[in-house]
């Protein structure tokens, strides 16, 4: 079997620069299935959609994707690899998450059962002492989930920031709307 990919977020709500991620790094490491997993109840952070919400957004964002949507009932990476057991998969992340990296639960037993990938911005040059840490550069995308919530919240377009399927379904579900 092929190389295995994992992209394990909240996805509150998932936005073009996930699906930006995504694409690269199956390019990058020629990945042969993408997993993504929605973390339902996250250890460092709290979502503002349901765990069901948060899914369906997934599964629409990266549908035209040969990616695998499911949900993730593990808090912390390190326990939903070893539940999962794959065979040397690249575990993808943004830049910024390595940075607190050592934060992490069991952040060795992280490396040892899977490499990381690592999005970084064209022009990042911080090297890992860790060779079961790859970079890769990903163009730039402006957008945060933070500011798609605060658009949606005010009744913004949210045109160029979520493919235009979950759009529709943040509207339609009256997600993050205030009031």
């Amino acid at each position: 079997m092929g190389v295995t990919g994992i992209l394990g977020g909240r996805f509150d709500p998932p936005h073009v620069g996930h699906l930006a991620l995504a694409r690269t790094a199956i390019d990058h490491f020629g990945l042969e299935q993408l997993l993504v997993t929605v973390v339902a109840d996250a250890a460092h952070k709290g979502s503002v959609a349901p765990p069901p919400d948060r899914l369906a957004m997934a599964r629409l964002t990266f549908a035209e994707l040969p990616a695998l949507v499911e949900l993730d009932e593990h808090r912390y990476s390190v326990d939903s690899l070893e539940a999962r057991g794959y065979e040397d998969p690249v575990f993808l992340i943004g830049a910024d998450e390595l940075e607190a990296f050592h934060t992490w639960k069991q952040p060795a037993r992280v490396l040892e059962l899977a490499r990381l990938g690592v999005a970084t911005r064209p022009g990042y040059r911080r090297a890992s002492d860790s060779p079961r840490v790859e970079l890769f550069e990903l163009e730039p995308h402006d957008v945060s989930s933070t500011e798609i919530r605060a658009r949606a919240g005010r009744g913004e377009p949210l045109e160029g920031l979520v493919v235009p399927a979950v759009a529709r379904y943040i509207a339609e579900h009256g997600l993050y709307a205030r009031g």
